[in-house]
């Protein structure tokens, strides 16, 4: 499962708009996103060039899975683990259930 950025979202937010804001002042688009990286101070270029696509996918100017879709699947996923869990349970007590019917009945006397 993929760790939790511990940038905050409007650090994120502010990264991939100073690189569009920044980027004309740049022969590559690395060049803008390695200076914003370091006038953020934020741990690797990559870290931003991750946020920048992201925010691209997500703005559909690009092809890929939005981070909408992304939670939605992942909520998804956590649901039927759950269900089958459930119905894993739910087996186990029919069984269970249906063995004590078989059985015999025991008289008292």
């Amino acid at each position: 499962m993929p760790r939790k950025s511990s940038y905050p979202r409007e650090l994120r937010d502010r990264a991939v708009r100073m690189v569009a804001e920044v980027r004309p002042n740049y022969e590559h688009e690395y060049a803008a996103i390695q200076a914003v990286a370091a006038k953020l101070g934020i741990g690797t270029a990559e870290t931003v060039r991750k946020w920048v696509r992201q925010a691209e996918i997500d703005g559909g100017s690009r092809p890929g899975v939005s981070s909408e879709e992304s939670a939605e699947l992942r909520r998804l996923r956590a649901e039927v683990r759950e269900l089958r869990r459930a119905n894993e349970i739910l087996k186990a007590a029919s069984a269970f259930f249906a063995a004590e019917l078989d059985r015999p009945a025991q008289r008292s006397s």
